[in-house]
């Protein structure tokens, strides 16, 4: 057994690597740069993780928040490994006893901040020590054209260039776009790095968009339904957040809340309740999550709509991070769009960027809020819209996702997509300009609308064409329209105009035959029923003897075993310290540290059953 492989087994409890990983690793063993762009949860930690035990010195991992720093700081020392970090949830006597320990050679990795990397008493630290590695996790921060710019994230470079020798310097992503991933590679000065990207898809995530009616009735019954299982409710506003928890808290469930408006000590003891399992269900806004380790997350619930694919897929990927099945569902509404369109346009400060830096930026937003726009209304593979972002090629059906699994049935409606097209042309020449879908379709359907009277729009000859149509169904049309590149809606002013495609339809006899899938239809919440008791077996022992482990030792219990390998535990049911051992996720370490009390629960099960 090789190196690597040694490490992998003893300290992490794995015999074999996943794709992508044992090619980065050997690239830093040799002293050659790495860039790794791999889906949340498919192991990226462990790249650095395991070449850090093995090479000679300290690795230094560049991180954003501290949370992110804690959980794995916490993980490592669980599997025996010497690990710290800088930030400032510590106190100036913490810090010093993390340098002098440092200095002592107590830990092979270190956690900072990248605001703290120039600073003056941690640069005189460091340049007593031998950094063999300087990795830097979410490295798309690096990017101004990325999803989470941080500014702090460029003085990594200057950081390298205060070092005695440069060390090898590795980089890691989940979600980078093309023009992203270049921007890594030529900030940080990456030499002859290995790149790979393993690809975005997460199999064992299971993806869903829903338009319900009422959407406090659609989350209810979908939290319920999820029984104990953690979870995440994401909201677009603080106002959301608190009125969401409430609500799911007034109905007896264990929830609690994550904004930025709530005073530090707040958050972080909600977040302690969620980590340790002692709330299950998390309402945050987006200021929750990036960096949180919590590998046993059942599902991630969207209230609102993210404002681009980036930001929804990796906050989505929070969910089944030990590779165990998970859902990502997302409750759509139109709302949405307008409260996206007035987040990006208020939210980002780009002062300190020049006039056609900030035009970029904009229109990069813009881009990014229409893909998140389409895969909220697309009927096509979920998994493939999001994989087609990323450039990743795919099946055409994924089989696990909402739109794949839904009962379809064809309609034509060549008839009713030539009066929207219609209307929406008509409504142009009338006015000169252009009006957005809501007003098209009020004419549509034969709104008695103030602002249509006044502008003269009840006076066409497609007005209360669609009458009849409920307004759900024609906005479906419209968005399908859209899709198929009829419709082309303005990024800045939401007029609605028609493209070239609209021709083959209107005057060249083209059909338009529309796929519609069906919707889950939620039972009210004084109906709802109560929530599903976790499955009873072995497993659910092993996750109760875990809780009084974790709460015993004072950390979250996926630390002491994430649910996949307690599964896997419950599968083979070892009877010995060899057996345990072949169990995914259990190594050396923790087999000693825990092992006689997870086989005894095992025989003790056994014996009763």
């Amino acid at each position: 057994m090789d190196g690597k492989h040694q490490v992998l087994q003893e300290y992490f409890g794995y015999d074999t690597f996943r794709p992508g990983q044992g090619e980065l690793i050997d690239a830093l063993l040799s002293g050659r740069d790495a860039f790794g762009v791999m889906p949340t949860g498919g192991g990226k930690s462990l790249c650095y993780q395991v070449p850090a035990l093995l090479l000679p010195g300290v690795t230094v991992v560049v991180s954003p928040l501290i949370s992110l720093m804690r959980d794995q700081v916490l993980a490592l020392k669980k599997a025996g490994v010497g690990a710290a970090y800088l930030n400032s949830s510590l106190t100036q006597p913490q810090m010093d006893q993390v340098c002098r320990r440092l200095l002592a050679g107590e830990y092979r990795l270190l956690y900072v901040a990248p605001e703290r990397l120039l600073a003056d008493r941690f640069l005189a630290v460091v340049q007593r020590l031998d950094i063999a590695m300087v990795a830097v996790d979410e490295a798309h921060c690096i990017s101004q054209w990325g999803q989470d710019f941080r500014p702090s994230y460029l003085r990594i470079v200057e950081f390298l260039g205060r070092l005695p020798r440069r060390p090898v310097v590795a980089a890691f992503t989940a979600t980078a776009t093309a023009q992203v991933r270049e921007d890594v590679r030529r900030i940080l000065a990456l030499r002859d790095p290995l790149e790979i990207v393993t690809g975005f898809d997460r199999p064992n995530l299971r993806f869903e968009v829903l338009h319900p009616k009422n959407k406090a009735d659609a989350l209810l019954a979908l939290v319920r339904d999820r029984g104990s299982r953690c979870g995440v409710v994401y909201c677009s506003t603080r106002k959301e957040v608190e009125n969401v928890c409430r609500m799911l808290q007034e109905h007896g469930l264990s929830a609690t809340r994550y904004h930025a408006g709530l005073p530090e000590e707040e958050r972080r003891e909600n977040q302690q309740d969620f980590l340790y399992d002692r709330k299950t269900v998390m309402v945050a806004t987006n200021a929750f999550g990036m960096g949180i380790d919590k590998s046993n997350v059942g599902y991630v619930l969207h209230y609102n709509m993210p404002q681009s694919l980036e930001a929804y897929y990796q906050e989505a990927g929070r969910a089944g991070r030990d590779g165990s099945d998970a859902d990502c569902i997302l409750l759509f509404s139109q709302g949405d769009v307008r409260t996206a369109r007035f987040l990006l346009e208020h939210g980002e400060d780009n002062e300190a960027l020049s006039d056609r830096e900030r035009q970029q930026v904009e229109e990069q937003g813009r881009r990014r809020l229409n893909a998140m726009v389409g895969y909220c209304k697309t009927n096509c593979c979920l998994r493939g819209y999001i994989l087609d972002y990323f450039g990743q090629e795919h099946q055409d059906e994924c089989g696990n996702c909402g739109n794949c699994s839904a009962a379809t049935v064809e309609r034509d409606v060549t008839v009713q997509a030539r009066m929207v097209l219609s209307c929406v042309q008509r409504i142009r020449n009338h006015l000169g300009y252009p009006l957005g879908a809501a007003m098209v379709i009020r004419v549509l359907r034969g709104s008695g609308d103030k602002r249509v009277k006044e502008l003269g729009l009840d006076g066409l000859t497609t007005y209360g064409l669609l009458r009849d149509t409920p307004r759900p169904q024609v906005h479906e049309l419209m968005d399908y329209l859209e899709e198929q590149g009829c419709l082309h809606t303005d990024p800045v002013y939401g007029g609605v105009t028609l493209t070239q495609r609209a021709g083959d339809i209107l005057f060249r006899g083209e059909p338009v035959v529309m796929v519609l899938r069906a919707r889950p239809v939620f039972q009210s919440a004084k109906k709802a029923g109560q929530p599903k008791v976790e499955e009873d077996g072995l497993f659910s022992a092993l996750k109760a003897l875990r809780l009084r482990v974790a709460r015993e030792e004072g950390v979250p219990a996926y630390l002491i075993f994430s649910n996949a390998t307690l599964a896997d535990m419950a599968a083979r049911a070892p009877v010995t310290m060899d057996g345990l051992l072949q169990v995914s996720g259990v190594g050396g370490y923790k087999a000693q540290r825990y092992g006689r009390e997870f086989l005894e629960e095992i025989r003790r099960y056994q014996e009763e059953t």
